[in-house]
């Protein structure tokens, strides 16, 4: 090796050419850093072997009870637990280790899930006993989404968040479909009991990757002057690299680049929980490319997540059974499917750098394809949409979670992580309620169309007579309010956009690398401009403007 020859950082030297055909499919570039490594692994043995109880606990609760009334109870006081806790624990993040939060939080739902099971070996029938248990599985399972969403910018580096982002989608996803199969064989074999002990065990494996993290205590605000050792530090850090036992930026460094401590002293450190919260709702709503990426996520969840009508638009157009069959577990399945095979190829926009666009194409594509759904006559015709629809939401979930944390300063990531959180977890709650609600209003106002068109009202229609109606292109009930959906979406989102156009101006900051050497004497090459954090904006783009918004929020 020459003496001015400069060993580039695993993930540069590793970055894969246009033609090789790693380029298009799975990024495993963030595996290389250790402590990403033994998380994501921990997550793959939780995310099958940790997800039984989503299908024990409802199981329990109807053999017990018999009713679907104490199920939805169950998933009511789960939701406003989870909620609860999302707030709550994105405040504590900020001010405290988030290791030490994790390992807390990973225990806890560990423990509840041995609570869970050791009432089953007693023959447990208490419901408040389980609503108890249900409750503090939503209070740890809160605090474990946002303290993890707050912890990977600290382990990774900002060139890398959209890879590792796409990662935690294949196996939160992957483990949705296969969790629950697997669960549905073993209830029979093994009984509801030992399936609370699996998942247990499961987080074991996440409890110990998590105790092998270095230290991650709040990063503290930079002196003034030293932004230029925060770059030189950022530029000789590597990607090898992760958070040291002082906090600063590891994986690359670039915390100190990004100014990840500036907004220490906006943090509240000393203040009261509820003041830390309100700086964080204030940091947010003042930032006007955090607020685009939330309205733009939760149109797309709330207009175009149909999943509470799969049931009826399986019986209804797609001649299914009135009790469920394979179409209904096919529609369910379809969107999962499409989200776990975008991940298996995102290697084939990871290394995008126009995150704003992306997430606010990937949304329009994403009520597209609801439309579609909508418009189908034939059950492939809306799998296939569904599936596209998973795909492309694999983007928008990547890169929407890439930038509320690359923008967020560190002192305020935990807060705005857990408005994530309620985003993502409320979204689809909200969206099962308005949905249901239309379709049922619906019916009534189609009928007479209906009658006109089969010689029979509404409520005496079979569903012979309704799929036969689908394929004559009648849109009724589940169809209509889907494809309205759907519409909705596309529209609300491009008004976003449109109103807000720091979205779709959004470039992601240049990846920090070594040094180059001294050029040869000869012309310079040419080379099309980068955007940097650190340089100038070209005209009509934008790059992460934090501190303005922090400045808006009355934030110092």
């Amino acid at each position: 090796m020459s003496a001015t020859t400069v060993r580039q950082p695993r993930s540069a030297a590793r970055s894969p050419g246009p033609a090789s055909v790693r380029a298009f499919t799975v990024d495993w570039r963030p595996l290389a850093i250790p402590a990403f490594r033994r998380m994501w692994a921990a997550s793959v043995i939780c995310a099958v072997g940790g997800s039984f109880s989503v299908v024990a606990v409802p199981t329990q609760l109807f053999t017990v009870t018999g009713s679907s009334g104490a199920v939805g109870a169950a998933a009511g006081v789960s939701f406003a637990a989870l909620i609860a806790a999302a707030v709550w624990s994105g405040a504590r993040a900020d001010v405290m280790d988030r290791r030490t939060m994790l390992l807390a939080a990973d225990l806890g739902l560990a423990l509840t899930y041995a609570a869970l099971w050791l009432q089953a070996v007693l023959g447990g029938r208490s419901v408040p006993v389980l609503l108890v248990a249900v409750a503090f599985q939503g209070l740890t399972y809160g605090t474990v989404l946002t303290t993890t969403g707050s912890t990977v910018p600290r382990l990774v580096p900002a060139e890398l968040l959209p890879a590792a982002n796409s990662l935690s989608s294949l196996v939160r996803y992957g483990g949705s479909v296969l969790g629950p199969m697997l669960a549905g064989v073993l209830v029979p074999v093994v009984g509801l009991g030992t399936l609370y002990l699996f998942d247990a065990v499961a987080l074991l494996a996440v409890v110990w990757a998590v105790a092998m993290l270095p230290p991650l205590p709040p990063l503290p605000p930079p002196a003034a002057g030293t932004q230029d050792a925060a770059n030189a530090a950022a530029t000789s850090s590597g990607a090898g690299g992760i958070s040291n036992a002082a906090g600063t930026a590891g994986a690359g460094g670039t915390e100190g680049a990004r100014g990840g401590g500036r907004g220490s002293s906006a943090a509240g450190w000393g203040s009261s929980a509820a003041g830390r919260m309100l700086a964080g709702f204030r940091y947010l709503a003042a930032d006007r490319l955090l607020v685009a990426v939330l309205a733009v996520d939760l149109a797309a969840m709330v207009f175009g997540m149909p999943s509470a009508l799969f049931p009826e638009l399986a019986r209804d157009v797609f001649g299914g059974t009135a009790g469920g069959g394979p179409e209904t577990g096919l529609l369910y399945a379809a969107y999962p499917a499409g989200v776990v095979v975008a991940g298996l190829l995102s290697g084939t926009f990871t290394r995008a750098r126009r995150h704003g666009a992306l997430v606010a194409g990937a949304a329009v594509a994403w009520g597209i394809a609801v439309v579609l759904v909508g418009l189908a006559s034939e059950l492939w015709i809306a799998l296939a949409a569904l599936a596209l629809g998973g795909a492309v939401n694999c983007v928008l979930s990547a890169f929407r979670t890439t930038i509320t944390q690359a923008h967020t300063d560190d002192a305020l990531r935990g807060r705005v992580q857990g408005a994530l959180t309620v985003v993502l977890v409320g979204g689809p709650q909200i969206a099962n309620l308005l949905h249901a609600s239309a379709s049922a209003h619906l019916h009534d106002l189609t009928g007479a169309h209906l009658h006109d068109l089969t010689g029979a009202h509404l409520h005496d229609l079979t569903s012979a007579h309704l799929h036969d109606a689908a394929a004559a292109g009648v849109l009724y009930g589940p169809r209509l309010v889907i494809c309205a959906g759907g519409l909705l979406t596309v529209v609300t989102v491009a008004a976003i956009t449109w109103a807000i156009p720091d979205l779709r101006r959004y470039i992601a900051p240049a990846p920090a690398t070594a040094p180059a050497p001294e050029p040869e004497p000869g012309p310079e090459p040419e080379s099309e401009p980068v955007v940097a954090r650190t340089s100038p904006a070209p005209s009509g783009e934008r790059v992460s403007s934090a501190p303005a918004s922090r400045a808006r929020a009355g934030l110092r």
